[in-house]
């Protein structure tokens, strides 16, 4: 199969945008940010780096088509007008899931239905099979999605498979596990320095901790796992193994950082140790059990980064609104320290103690939640750099 360009979009949670963006221009890739996602052109190799390199989107699909489409007939034929044979082999099993949002063409199943109906009529008389006979999708698997907004439908192909937050290392997780492309996203958003210490006071199962360990070594996020689109069988292997011994090379496995993690809950800190263990980062992370009321430091100019528990269950309000007290008694007095703190409880300021100096809002999951930042004062110019 000769080499394609295609369009592209990285998909993500609302509130990330932004940062999938800055990630695809950091990787040379140049991008245009949209609600939702941020869109691209490249090849296959773009296609590896993207699904391999990136932190905090979710999967990267390949957009087939776009157009308008008002009726069932006008989705049918512009849909089988798509070169679906440059895509799918002729065994290939290809569900098709969708959405629809302020358009006529409002029922979902029969979008899919139809989207379904056109593509095997276009394989069909591209292959030259019968219409008697159906095809027999005993292939590789290519999911398909065909998802209208306000009449505009655009035809996508996953070529991630289970969603880029899956890096692999989560052997077990706690009660509400934060998802790793959100707890990367954290960490980016914040001042943090490599030769800066940093702190997770309530790790849990200690994502944002491993998260930041794989930023500081430089260690992309998807190498410990395999990518959809690497089963196709015009996906060039050797293209995913290039840019696996690239990110290999580019890792740096030897600068020294300063990440620790605690909780009062000695199981999840086992279950955190032994996700570290799972990557190859036992060594670069220090976790302890430890109440966040007994937390001290004598180290300057770290980060905090917490996922603290929200109360949204029954009885858990008065315990979550203790513990924010505790944070902001523990926490408030470290001047040169920056806080990060994420929970849904907009009342969160007055528990802590103190007004953030920004927020921002983000999504867990479906819950709406708001990222308090507190920044600390900045480590002094030293006459080099002053000069």
């Amino acid at each position: 199969m000769k080499e394609q360009t295609f369009n592209l979009v990285a998909t993500c949670a609302s509130g990330l945008e932004a940062l999938v963006g800055k990630e695809l221009r950091d990787l040379g890739i140049e991008c245009q940010v949209e609600n939702g996602r941020a869109r691209f052109k490249g090849n296959l190799t773009t296609i590896a780096t993207a699904n391999l390199w990136l932190r905090t989107a979710d999967r990267i699909k390949i957009v087939v088509g776009e157009f308008d489409a008002y009726t069932f007939d006008e989705l049918f034929e512009k849909v089988k007008a798509l070169s679906w044979e440059d895509l799918l082999p002729l065994d290939a099993e290809f569900p098709v899931s969708g959405k629809s949002i302020k358009s006529k063409l409002y029922s979902v199943p029969d979008c899919q239905a139809i989207t379904k109906k056109a593509i095997v009529e276009r394989l069909r008389s591209y292959y030259h099979r019968p219409t008697t006979v159906p095809l027999a999708e005993t292939g590789a698997l290519f999911p398909v999605e065909v998802a209208l907004l306000k009449d505009h439908v655009m035809v996508t192909l996953d070529t991630t498979g289970p969603s880029l937050f899956k890096r692999g290392y989560r052997l077990e997780k706690g009660g509400a596990p934060l998802k790793e492309n959100l707890a990367a996203a954290l960490v980016l958003l914040t001042n943090w320095r490599k030769d800066h210490p940093f702190v997770d006071p309530v790790c849990g199962s200690g994502t944002i901790c491993i998260e930041a360990a794989l930023i500081g070594h430089n260690i992309a996020p998807g190498f410990n796992r395999e990518f959809l689109c690497e089963t196709w069988d015009w996906a060039d292997a050797a293209i995913f193994e290039k840019v696996r011994t690239d990110a290999d090379n580019a890792a740096d496995y030897d600068i020294e950082l300063d990440i620790s993690g605690y909780d009062i809950n000695g199981k999840m800190i086992e279950i955190a140790k032994a996700n570290a263990e799972e990557i190859g980062l036992g060594d670069t992370i220090t976790f302890k059990q430890q109440a966040v009321k007994d937390f001290t430091t004598d180290k300057e100019y770290g980060v905090i980064v917490a996922n603290p528990p929200y109360g949204e269950r029954l009885g858990e309000t008065e315990t979550v609104q203790r513990l924010y007290k505790e944070m902001g008694t523990v926490l408030r007095p470290l001047k040169t320290w920056s806080k990060y703190i994420l929970t849904s409880d907009l009342q969160f300021e007055s528990f802590y103690g103190a007004k953030a100096t920004k927020k921002r809002k983000l999504y867990n999951g479906a819950l709406r939640t708001d990222l308090f930042q507190y920044w600390g004062t900045r480590p002094p110019r030293t006459k080099e750099k002053a000069e």
